[in-house]
């Protein structure tokens, strides 16, 4: 839950902070009863000395607005600035921390001096004419509030929230009015287009919905938020629980396709990356289909489909709708949505990377993952919208150059998507803009990259930045290895994205050289609301001397609770993971992340956990009977036909035994 706090609060904290070096000497370790992000929450004293990149002037202050945890035992803690109490736009600022509350770097976005006065010349009223203005169609002007828009020469200003149509197309647009003069100085919109150029897309699949006997809705029982209905109508509701006609123009099953792509993208976001929920804070948002345009979109709190330009499918993909909610993921992590071409083609090019991500997670044998983005929807007839691996097929810049900050904001998407392509696949038939080579090092390690990478992020992103940033992310990731350091940077020099200053550099061994491995038994558990599963939390050592391993379980399902017994183990011991649920938690199939958090290295598994108010089915040897609806993990064991199967991957039904299932499962013999 985001819960903005002041720093007056903390003002007794007594730490003193290297900002942003990380102490040569580290002080004792606090106890260990004292949750990380409380730890990482002193990253507020540095925010109140406004140290290096936080300096502040006077009347101005630093309020924490959310902690987010990242990989690497890291906690990146965002701040808005604020000037005689008044928001300060595009003056946020990220201080990265420590589990042990050490200050590990810190962002800010740009700003000169604010000097300006507090009190308006312009009426509230004449600056809400002069910003509907901008919008040929208002539906809506929210109540203007007075803010100082940051810059190199800040000025007071009426910030007024605009909503409508601006030459057809959807516009929320926020526009800044100069208090003094009336002139307008900026224009910020959020909303985020796709492109102009049974499941449809995915076969049967299996979705989350509510409701029970006759009455049923396309309402997401365990991701707080995620629901889908008409445009501009409610959501879809029926007497059975069987959803769609497999037909492209079909708009429940269009549902069904953004239902299906959003909540595979919540679990990517909670097992690859650690993520919780589409906001990070356990939440998703509502999506619409039956937009009467050739186009999707985002529009800040919600997202809407459309359909292609022969009006035969619904823009509803999973890369497509992976793409809108990606765009939801760039707006609530650390500096919003900003604003300018460079830092909206770095929002557009999230939005195809969180799509890339989502289709390789569901490994959908109908929709093959891929680097080429709305392949399957054909928007206008000419094929994909981009592509990631050569952007320039559609036109579209390969390389970051000086014209990137005034591209339009989807081709600007070109450098970042080549340079995750890169990253992630390495060169092979791909250009580079240097003629180098550059070796991949896989979609789920570059996903990490970029995304703790993003949560440096400020509301002046460039790419350079982003570059800086995943770097930085690199190391802190893959302590004992240059290997994807070196990707990462050869990635970004492969694009043209030049070596920034203060960058780092990667020696390549890691503390000690101590490395161990974390595994569960069993990987997964039916239960009851109400009841609690138990797995054994392994740690074997797999290099040098054994270390400290902290234990956190994230991805559970609402209502219930994760214990560990000992919280923290010496690398080469064992702990027994106890998940307690409630009477309310809601049915359904929770993929729970424990993540151990070592002193040298970290590591993660997966715990399947399925809640369900029946009695969960057995198989042979009184192993739970393999199940067409749950989604399964790496290392599951089931029943089904007589056999005992183990899961090789991650899938949602595949049959064992059925042709092609070798891939899947793996047969350990009758029983």
């Amino acid at each position: 839950m985001r819960s903005p706090r002041g720093l007056a609060a903390i003002a007794g904290l007594a730490l003193t902070f290297a900002v942003p070096a990380i102490p040569a000497a580290a002080a004792p370790a606090p106890p260990a009863a004292t949750p990380p992000e409380a730890l990482a929450a002193r990253a507020d004293q540095a925010a109140l000395d406004g140290a290096d990149r936080l300096a502040k002037g006077a009347g101005e202050a630093f309020v924490r607005t959310e902690v987010t945890p990242g990989g690497g035992g890291l906690y990146f803690a965002s701040y808005q600035r604020t000037y005689h109490g008044l928001p300060v736009v595009g003056g946020d600022a990220v201080v990265v921390a420590d589990g042990a509350g050490r200050v590990r770097g810190t962002e800010a976005a740009h700003t000169a001096p604010i000097t300006v006065g507090t009190q308006a010349a312009v009426k509230a009223g004449q600056a809400t004419k002069i910003a509907t203005g901008k919008v040929s169609t208002v539906d809506k002007a929210e109540t203007p509030k007075l803010v100082v828009l940051a810059g190199d020469a800040p000025k007071l200003a009426y910030e007024v929230v605009v909503s409508g149509r601006d030459h057809g197309k959807p516009t929320h647009l926020h526009v800044f009015v100069d208090s003094t003069t009336g002139k307008i100085l900026d224009t910020r919109d959020d909303v985020r287009e796709a492109g102009t150029g049974n499941s449809f897309y995915a076969g049967t699949v299996s979705i989350d919905t509510s409701g029970s006997g006759s009455s049923y809705s396309m309402t997401d029982p365990v991701h707080r938020g995620i629901a889908c209905g008409r445009e501009g109508g409610s959501i879809f509701t029926k007497s059975s629980n069987t959803w769609g006609n497999g037909s492209g123009t079909d708009l429940e099953t269009g549902c069904v396709d953004v239902l299906y792509s959003v909540q595979t993208e919540w679990k990517m976001l909670g097992d690859w990356l650690g993520r919780n929920g589409i906001d990070g804070a356990g939440g998703g948002f509502r999506a619409s289909v039956g937009l009467n345009d050739v186009n999707a979109y985002w529009d800040g709190s919600s997202t809407h489909f459309g359909h292609s330009q022969d009006n035969r499918r619904q823009a509803t993909p999973m890369d497509v709708v992976g793409h809108e909610f990606g765009h939801a993921i760039f707006q609530t992590t650390p500096g919003g949505a900003g604003s300018g071409n460079e830092n909206g083609g770095l929002n557009e090019s999230t939005g195809d990377i969180f799509g890339a991500l989502t289709e390789y997670y569901a490994n959908n044998p109908v929709d093959r993952p891929d680097f080429t983005v709305g392949e399957g929807v054909n928007l206008v007839g000419q094929g994909p919208i981009r592509y990631m691996d050569n952007p320039s097929k559609v036109g579209d810049p390969n390389c970051y150059s000086a014209s990137i900050p005034s591209t339009e904001v989807h081709a600007a998407a070109g450098p970042q998507n080549h340079w995750f392509y890169l990253l992630s696949q390495g060169s092979g038939a791909s250009p580079t803009c240097n003629s180098s080579t550059v070796s991949g090092i896989g979609i789920q390690k570059a996903g990490k990259i970029f995304y703790n990478g993003l949560l440096k992020k400020t509301s002046s992103w460039n790419h350079k930045a982003a570059r800086k940033a995943t770097l930085e992310a690199a190391v802190a990731l893959f302590p004992g290895s240059c290997t994807e350091f070196a990707a990462t940077k050869a990635a970004w020099d492969a694009v043209s994205v030049p070596a920034v200053s203060g960058e780092p550099s990667c020696g390549g061994q890691p503390p000690a050289g101590n490395d161990y491995s974390l595994t569960l038994s069993p990987t997964s558990a039916s239960v009851q609301p109400g009841q609690t599963a138990t797995t054994t939390v392994t740690t074997r050592v797999t290099s040098g001397s054994a270390q400290t391993v902290s234990l956190l379980a994230t991805g559970l399902p609402e209502g219930a609770k994760a214990t560990f017994s000992p919280a923290s183990v010496q690398s080469g011991g064992t702990a027994t993971l106890t998940i307690a649920t409630s009477a309310t938690t809601p049915e359904g199939t929770s993929q729970v992340t424990v993540t151990g958090d070592g002193t040298d290295a970290d590591h993660t598994a997966q715990f399947s956990l399925t809640v369900s108010t029946g009695t969960p089915p057995t198989g042979c040897d009184g192993l739970a009977e393999w199940d067409s609806a749950k989604a399964y993990v790496p290392d599951d064991v089931v029943g089904h036909n007589g056999h005992k199967w183990t899961s090789l991957w991650y899938s949602t039904g595949a049959e064992p035994g059925a042709p092609g299932s070798w891939a899947v499962w793996s047969d350990a013999g009758a029983c």
